[in-house]
């Protein structure tokens, strides 16, 4: 078999097995098992989210090729400390409350701003502070988002499943776009970005994670939100954030983000999906209390 294959199999298998773990309540009901009353769930998931976010800007710090002498890449990490930390402090004491708060209005049209001037005023990130600005946006903020998702009570030691089934529907998108894109794919969605992507994969990718959207939501009716509504969401904007990252790279002359992960490369490179479906997941969640 080849080496490379080994690779990937054996790096996803870790990968998937790390999520599922940290996302459910498999992981805390393992880890008591062999040492009771280690940890809780909800601190399995926010040590896991933690580890993406700060590889995740360590990636991306990198990518972008900061200059060595300048003030601006020590400085990046305490801001995503800061960050990180408001809404760290929201997660332990149960305080998103998915309302139109001002702050959280402002920090999600952040990452919109950040993905527009990667895109249409990328020589804007070639000065370090713009460098150093959408690094702390790029990371932070999606990840802080992704606390709020799941539903958690240390009295009733019960956790959530939104986070895993968003990876679920993220890992539906890729796989069903990927086939379909292979054997159906003829017109490029994006060629000097990403040109492996085709508008045929794009539409599988659609037609199937809705699929698994609709029976997410039959089977699992006490998740917030409507799942086959989630679905759409993840089909679309899945392959977004896979376009927001390659441009990244574009940008810098970059391959991967890293190599964390064996025959997959970086954080960065798995979580692309992951990081703009998160806030535009967690958006909808606000959105749905008033629809």
């Amino acid at each position: 078999m080849d080496k490379n294959l080994v690779q990937r199999i054996f790096g996803g298998a870790l990968y998937g097995i790390v999520v599922i773990l940290c996302t459910t309540p498999l992981g805390s009901q393992f880890l008591n098992s062999v040492f009771p009353g280690l940890v809780m769930q909800n601190q399995l998931f926010y040590g896991m989210i933690t580890f993406f976010l700060f590889m995740g800007a360590w990636e991306c710090t990198r990518m972008m090729k900061f200059d060595p002498k300048s003030w601006e890449k020590y400085v990046v990490f305490p801001l995503i400390v800061l960050v990180f930390y408001r809404f760290s402090k929201r997660y332990f004491n149960h305080g998103f409350y998915f309302d139109f708060n001002l702050s959280e209005i402002l920090a999600l049209s952040l990452i919109v701003i950040a993905v527009v001037t990667l895109f249409r005023f990328s020589k804007e990130l070639y000065f370090d502070n713009g460098k150093l600005i959408f690094t702390v946006i790029y990371t932070a903020l999606p990840f802080g988002f992704a606390l709020g998702l799941p539903k958690f009570s240390t009295v009733e030691n019960t956790f959530t499943l939104e986070v895993f089934f968003l990876f679920v529907l993220i890992w539906s998108s890729d796989s069903f776009a990927f086939f379909t894109g292979k054997f159906f794919g003829k017109h490029k969605m994006a060629p000097t970005i990403s040109p492996k992507k085709t508008w045929e994969g794009f539409a599988g990718g659609v037609i199937l994670t809705l699929v698994v959207g609709f029976f997410i939501e039959k089977y699992f009716p006490d998740l917030r939100g409507n799942w086959i509504m989630v679905g759409l969401l993840v089909s679309v904007f899945a392959p977004f954030g896979d376009l927001v990252e390659s441009q990244l790279k574009r940008n810098f002359g970059v391959k991967d983000s890293g190599n964390v992960i064996p025959g997959h490369g970086g954080i960065l490179d798995r979580l692309d999906s992951f990081i703009i479906c998160a806030p535009v997941v967690y958006l909808y969640f606000i959105l749905e209390k008033f629809i």
